[in-house]
């Protein structure tokens, strides 16, 4: 298996969707957390409301992103055409590209919220004292974010990531409801290959093969979390 190509391909295109995933929850859930923590009317319903796709069990959000994406009755192609962007239906999930930009899209909604709640609890950590002697310096709101919200959050930031790249690298139940690691193998994750190799060509040894490379893997990244935790608190 170490000598399949089809095998190092399948890793990377894992990867990549990690990567995108985390990278994407990273920003929204920072981006939303710092715009909720702004004292705004009804902010708590508007909280509320943002934390909803987390609530979701991943089985219904993957069946209603795959019917709001559906080239003949889905929402999204009847947006655009409202707004005269398309001429004829698109198959978002048909296509490779668009596939797996839209696997990520969902991914991402499904998954910021944890990661707006975790930045919203560090939020209320940092000082407000840092916060008035930066602005008698002379900071605006956005030197004070890069200059003391950013600083504060680095360690939140680091173990988020951490926890959201083991999570979303062994994902399964999104992609497999809307693409089934289709099409042309455009959105087949590691873990979507294990399923097929064991479940579909009845390759039990290869589909183990792959199940202890990425218990391995997942054991660096957890050793990376350990040692993390470990030095913030020395």
């Amino acid at each position: 298996m170490l000598t399949d190509a089809e095998f190092y391909g399948t890793l990377k295109t894992t990867a990549l969707f990690a990567a995108c995933v985390v990278i994407g929850n990273l920003f929204v859930g920072l981006l939303l957390a710092v715009l909720v923590n702004q004292k705004i009317p009804l902010m708590n319903v508007f909280k509320v409301i943002l934390m909803l796709p987390w609530l979701f069990p991943e089985v219904v959000v993957a069946l209603i992103w795959k019917w709001l994406f559906s080239p003949l009755f889905g929402m999204f192609n009847y947006v655009l055409f409202e707004f005269d962007l398309i001429e004829k239906e698109v198959d978002v999930l048909g296509q490779p590209g668009p596939a797996f930009a839209g696997v990520v899209f969902v991914c991402i909604w499904k998954g910021y919220p944890i990661v707006m709640l975790m930045m919203m609890a560090g939020m209320k950590n940092i000082p407000h004292e840092r916060y008035e002697a930066a602005a008698i310096d002379g900071a605006n709101k956005w030197q004070q974010f890069l200059n003391v919200t950013l600083p504060g959050l680095m360690p939140i930031l680091l173990v988020a990531s951490i926890l959201e790249t083991a999570w979303w690298f062994k994902h399964f139940t999104i992609v497999w409801l809307m693409t089934g690691g289709g099409p042309s193998g455009a959105t087949e994750l590691i873990s979507v290959d294990i399923y097929l190799q064991a479940f579909t060509n009845f390759n039990f040894g290869r589909a183990a093969a792959e199940s202890v490379i990425i218990l391995f893997l997942l054991m660096i990244v957890s050793f990376i979390y350990s040692r993390v935790l470990r030095d913030e608190s020395q």
